[in-house]
């Protein structure tokens, strides 16, 4: 049975993953998380009385705090998610992205080698340091092809610039220090609790209220679609099975037009709620964002060869299961949109619970 510390472990991927270990493992989690506006601790009730789960309000930049963190708990692995995420915010803001996501690992990775550093027999031989990431850091696609692990990086903006930096570091680390880590790199996620400024929710929501569903340019840049759940199962098996100083990448073999998502989702809702039908009159195409890349794909290969995962989910059951799910949960995504959710944050944690 191993502690946990997953930073970031409020945020939309780090609580699937904090709820994957405590539903489906003997392992205990503190979960480390600044709580900016897209961390929410309702993500996560259906763990947090649960004794095996406890929860630090600490900023990853904080070194001092960061320092006790690892004192007081006493982790086997840590799984770094901390990280400013939307690429929208860091075209107009990209100060956050450089502190957070470069300035915040290295802190992170400073004491985790410093703590890994005083630990003695198994407990030093078996402490991982997983690093979670992003395909954005390969920059962008041509119309064929997949980034594989061997991909050279060549981020396009200020988010995948702070990430592809993040990863270097963590990659010194061990060769410097000898640092025992393992860094993944996924798709875009989807699935429930996503914060609504994401393509996926933004457009439920949106739809379910008649408003218009923004797409950039033409619609035809490319990604490929992860359902969240299948993420975190292969963010836990990774920390435990992947190769030391080894890079994972993780997709789901979904490529989707960010149109075809968007007519999908309003597909799906037709038949939900054919009171709006059809919700494809709504799409309305904007002004492109700045170093749009035009397409991602990943060749999953390694993991699934190495480490035996596989999505679950393709692309049409997740999308189904995640626009049931908004449907579902309007209380949490009335809570998110109003910013209760802070309101709701300020009056039930509390800080340096212990597990």
């Amino acid at each position: 049975m191993k502690k946990i510390l997953v930073t970031g472990g409020a945020g939309f991927i780090g609580s699937a993953l904090v709820r994957h270990i405590i539903g489906n493992t003997s392992d205990s989690v503190v979960n480390l998380d600044k709580l900016t506006y897209a961390g929410n601790l309702q993500s996560l009730v259906s763990v947090a009385d649960d004794p095996r789960y406890c929860f630090e309000h600490v900023d990853i930049c904080d070194a001092s705090e960061v320092a006790r963190v690892f004192e007081q708990h006493q982790p086997d692995a840590v799984m770094h998610l901390a990280a400013e995420s939307h690429v929208d915010r860091s075209i107009s803001g990209p100060a956050a992205f450089i502190q957070t996501n470069i300035v915040g690992t290295y802190t992170l990775l400073e004491a985790a080698r410093s703590y890994w550093g005083g630990l003695e027999g198994s407990k030093k031989a078996d402490f991982r340091f997983h690093h979670i990431s992003t395909d954005e850091v390969y920059g962008s696609l041509g119309e064929e092809g997949f980034f594989t692990e061997e991909t050279a990086y060549e981020p396009n903006s200020p988010y995948s610039a702070s990430k592809a930096s993040s990863d270097h570091l963590v990659r010194a680390w061990h060769h410097t220090y000898g640092l025992p880590v393992v860094t993944t790199n996924c798709s875009n996620n989807y699935g429930p609790y996503h914060f609504p400024e994401k393509l996926i929710p933004l457009v439920i929501l949106n739809a379910v209220n008649g408003k218009p569903l923004p797409i950039y340019g033409k619609g035809d840049n490319i990604r490929d679609w992860l359902y969240v759940e299948d993420h975190a199962r292969a963010l836990y098996l990774v920390m435990n099975r992947g190769r030391l100083g080894e890079t994972y990448n993780i997709g789901g073999w979904n490529e989707k037009t960010n149109l075809e998502v968007v007519q999908s989702i309003c597909a799906i809702l037709d038949e939900l709620r054919p009171a709006g039908a059809p919700h494809a009159n709504l799409i309305t195409y904007v002004k492109d964002r700045p170093g749009h890349d035009h397409r991602y794909a990943i060749n999953a290969g390694k993991i699934e060869h190495e480490l035996d995962w596989k999505p679950l989910e393709t692309f049409e059951t997740g999308l189904r299961k995640t626009v049931e799910w908004y449907l579902a949960n309007s209380g949490w995504v009335q809570g998110v949109i109003s910013g209760e959710y802070q309101n709701w944050l300020q009056q039930n944690y509390t800080e340096r619970s212990t597990a």
